[in-house]
Formats: structure tokens, C-alpha cells, sequence
């Protein structure tokens, strides 16, 4: 098993983060929040696309119906977009989160197999623990789960949707919760807690086997950790600031890591795409609302 990162596209992000996986397109989308671009890698010819926005966006997931992309804007707002030849356009807006926070940002978010969203926001200036953890239902309903995060990171799902992950990267601290079939959280708990030498957990991914492969920004590499929280391995990158990372393919045996630029000048491949042999297969992405909608 090949345990090293081929770098797939040279994007230069300067904030490469959300990578989300199409099966529809067969193509591996993921977001430059500093750079207020969307990107999109094909799997099977390799052609590149990319998107400039008024208002960044900070992560994406599919919609259940089909119809464009649901984004999170960097605004706080929750949008549908559609992604045109050249341009970028907000079709609707489906929710508004803290109004009244206008120093935060909304920084990472998921879907489940439910078509809910779980959606962290954050200080913006990444100082006070002024961010929170939300669930939007389909039907636009918005749910706060958590709160007293500097940075919210990385939601992630367990195999049977029973377990969420979530992070606060500024405490370097992943938590685990339950999850209940009406979307709410008991159970709030410490499942990794990475050292200095680890740098800080940043976006996640559950494989089919239940264990969690964590991006480490500031640690050069991406982890896979087990559901008890011991580690299983590490792959490492050629770049520092790694940032997320998302299984695809039509066998979701690919593993596919973004990577940050800012602050990373001295390295040529920081803020690439990089693709990784994972060695086990990863969980179909979620989508938002039902099919109906």
C-alpha cells in the first residue's frame, strides 16, 4: 500500500478547505476561503475548473435535489449556488446563521444521510471562543448544538451516522458526540487531543471501518486514527498547512487532501491538491434535503 501524496494540481489555494466529492460529476470540488474561489478537479479526464466570489465561500455539499451546490458563505449565510460557465451565481438563500455575530465567520460543514447540515462558525480574528456548532434541517430550520469555539472544524460522521466529530483546531481538541434520530447531541466528550509537536487537527473524514483520517495544519500530514482514538498511521505531505480531506471516487478508495499557501511562501506545492492511496474505502457523501425539495 502505497503510503506517500502525489500533488494533482498545483492550485496554489490560500486557504484550500470543504473538499467535497460529485458522484454526480465525478469531480472532487473544494473551496479557497482566503482566495474567495470554488475549484473542481475531474476524476476521469483531470480538467480543472474555478469559480471567483463576491462572498467566499467556506464549505460545499450537494443538494438532494440536484439543483446546484449548497455553500456556506464566509457571511454567514447558507446559499444555493449554481455554478456557471464563468460565473458563480447565488440561486437562493436558505439560512441566516448568528446575525447578531458579525466578527464570526462560518468556516466548515457536512451533511449527513439524513440531508441535514452540521456547520461550525468561528472568530474570524481566530481569538475569542465566540463560534458555535449548528444543525440546519431540511427544512431550513436551524439548531444550535454547541458552542465555544475559536475555530470549528471538520465535522464528521461515523459509519452508522450514531457518532459526530467535531473540533474546536484552536483548543486541539476533536470531540465526539451522540447523535439522536431527531439530530440532537448528548454524550459531548474529548476523543483525540493532539500535542505541539501533532500542530492542530483541522478538517476530518470517517472511513467505511468507523476510524477518522485528520488533517494536521502545521503538521505536514494526515492522520488515520481508530474509534477508540489510538492512532492507526500517518501519511505525510510535502507542505505544512494541511487542512481536509474527502474520499472519492466510484469506489470512494481515493483519498483526496487540501492544503493551505498563506504564510507558506518558502514551499513550492503549498496550497495544492494532493491525492494519497488511503488503503481503505471511505462513505458516500451526504446531501442536503430530500429529493423532493
Amino acid at each position: 500500500m502505497a503510503q506517500e501524496a502525489r500533488c494533482v494540481w498545483q492550485a496554489r489555494a490560500l486557504l484550500g478547505e470543504g473538499p467535497l466529492w460529485s458522484p454526480r460529476q465525478d469531480a472532487v470540488y473544494f473551496v479557497d476561503i482566503r482566495g474567495s474561489r470554488i475549484l473542481r478537479h475531474g476524476l476521469s479526464d483531470g480538467a480543472r475548473a474555478g469559480w471567483e466570489l463576491d462572498a467566499a465561500a467556506c464549505w460545499l455539499v450537494e443538494s438532494a435535489d440536484g439543483n446546484g451546490l449548497i455553500a456556506g458563505l464566509r457571511s454567514r449565510r447558507v446559499v444555493r449556488l449554481l455554478l456557471e460557465p464563468g460565473q458563480a451565481v447565488i440561486a437562493e438563500e436558505l439560512a441566516r446563521i448568528e446575525p447578531d455575530r458579525p466578527g464570526n465567520r462560518l468556516n466548515d460543514g457536512k451533511a449527513d444521510a439524513q440531508g441535514r447540515l452540521w456547520v461550525g462558525s468561528m472568530d474570524d480574528a481566530e481569538e475569542a471562543p465566540a463560534g458555535s456548532f449548528y444543525r440546519i434541517d431540511p427544512d431550513g430550520a436551524v439548531t444550535r448544538v454547541d458552542e465555544g469555539y475559536t475555530v470549528a472544524n471538520g465535522p464528521a460522521l461515523s459509519p452508522d451516522g450514531r457518532t459526530i466529530y467535531h473540533t474546536d483546531s484552536a483548543a486541539r481538541t476533536i470531540r465526539a458526540f451522540d447523535v439522536g434520530a431527531d439530530g440532537s447531541l448528548s454524550g459531548k466528550r474529548v476523543h483525540i487531543r493532539f500535542g505541539e509537536a501533532d500542530g492542530y487537527p483541522d478538517g476530518m473524514t470517517c472511513d467505511a471501518e468507523g476510524c477518522l483520517w485528520v488533517a494536521h495544519w502545521d503538521g505536514a500530514r494526515v492522520s488515520r486514527f481508530r474509534p477508540d482514538g489510538s492512532l492507526d498511521r500517518a501519511i505525510a505531505l510535502p507542505v505544512s498547512r494541511v487542512t481536509s480531506c474527502v474520499f472519492a471516487g466510484p469506489d470512494l478508495d481515493r483519498l483526496f487532501v487540501t492544503t493551505a499557501a498563506h504564510g507558506r511562501s518558502e514551499e513550492p506545492l503549498a496550497g495544492a491538491l494532493f491525492e494519497c492511496d488511503p488503503g481503505v474505502r471511505g462513505l458516500p457523501p451526504g446531501r442536503f434535503g430530500s429529493p423532493s425539495r
